[in-house]
């Protein structure tokens, strides 16, 4: 595992999934991560499986972290972060925008030299920028949900928290930017300046749709879909079967797959376009089509000609598949009180099996050991 910010410090005073998330992979990479939280601790803390003064959640995002607890609301306790702030190389925040200077953890308390990384829902500026923002709201106000319509016509929030892990990676990525100019600074002989990050919920879930956004944009409409008729199917057994197509004659490899050799003669379905403006009646066929064999028959048939194809697996199915547990893709961490907890290895980083800080468990070792 590669160590490249071993001797860097980073407060992280972030709460939830993004600010924690970049804290992580900080900390997976080397750096020594505090994590500071309030009295009642991190929210994430309450969400999820629980035990004792850890969740599911908290852990997820909060590996390999030293944890302190100290009460904002007090004269004591701001003037006690401040200087913690003052020490890091790395700031972490995810404060209302205003917040943090407010309580002496804004970018003017760090070090002179430091990097900053603010997280919000909709950025540092601008008319939205104390508004109220979750992934969901990220998710709907950038245009996911309206290109995630469901079978039932309806647009859905995808269903996990994918915007706040992105912008947890976005603001790592970002950070690690900041750090390749700072080392650029010192190999050339210049002085350091402090680095300012502005990362949004808003602009994370953004560059998730940024191919619907740059091509609605150039058209003044929605585009068509891409790949019509991609998508997943019931099988005869309930399980279902998911392929993409991205070149026309992987639609006519379908067709004769599935025994239907036909179906790119139809005038309605040559090609993309007329795919697209007769999907409705596609998927029909399709679906009539699906439900004759079971999802393991389907796979291995579309599988065996070259197709993207799988079966549509749960997050229990995917542990047990044999390629993740021979790759050992999601080894066990085990979390004091929670237990043995199966977590992805970081990719490009790997395995991350350190357990998560107790509720301020080196309160008062860390601040003896800094002189706070």
């Amino acid at each position: 595992m590669p160590t490249p910010y071993k001797g860097l410090i980073v407060l992280d005073a972030a709460q939830g999934i993004a600010g924690p998330y970049c804290g992580m992979l900080l900390a997976q990479c080397g750096a020594t991560v505090i994590k500071l939280e309030p009295p009642k601790g991190d929210w994430s803390r309450g969400l999820t499986t629980r035990a004792g003064s850890h969740s599911v959640m908290s852990t997820a995002f909060n590996r390999g972290k030293r944890g302190i607890v100290l009460d904002l609301a007090t004269e004591e306790g701001r003037a006690r972060a401040a200087k913690l702030a003052a020490k890091a190389d790395v700031l972490i925040e995810a404060f209302r925008p205003g917040v943090a200077a407010r309580i002496g953890l804004g970018p003017e308390a760090s070090k002179a030299d430091a990097v900053c990384v603010s997280i919000s829902g909709f950025g540092q500026s601008g008319p939205y920028r104390e508004r109220p923002c979750t992934d969901g709201v990220a998710q709907a106000f950038s245009g996911l949900v309206a290109t995630n319509t469901g079978a039932d016509g309806v647009p859905h929030k995808v269903g996990t928290m994918v915007v706040d892990v992105f912008t947890g990676v976005s603001a790592f990525a970002a950070c690690q930017a900041a750090l390749a100019e700072q080392a650029q600074d010192r190999a050339a002989g210049r002085p350091g300046k402090r680095r300012h990050l502005d990362v949004s919920l808003m602009q994370a879930a953004a560059s998730l749709v940024v191919l619907p956004i740059a091509e609605s944009g150039l058209l003044g409409r929605m585009p068509g879909e891409a790949n019509v008729p991609a998508g997943s199917y019931p099988a005869q057994d309930g399980a279902f079967v998911m392929f993409a197509l991205v070149r026309e004659e992987e639609w006519v490899t379908l067709c004769r797959v599935i025994d239907m050799p036909h179906l790119p003669e139809d005038p309605r379905f040559t090609n993309f376009l007329t795919r697209f403006a007769n999907k409705a009646a596609l998927v029909e066929i399709l679906r009539e089509t699906f439900l004759r064999k079971p999802a393991a028959e389907w796979v291995a048939l579309l599988q065996g000609a070259r197709l993207l194809c799988d079966r549509v697996n749960s997050p229990l199915e995917y542990l047990a598949d044999p390629h993740v547990v021979a790759t050992a893709a999601a080894p066990l961490l085990h979390q004091p009180e929670l237990g043995a907890l199966p977590f992805p290895a970081i990719p490009g980083l790997g395995v991350w099996a350190e357990p998560s800080p107790a509720l301020g468990e080196e309160t008062e070792a860390l601040l003896a050991e800094w002189g706070i």
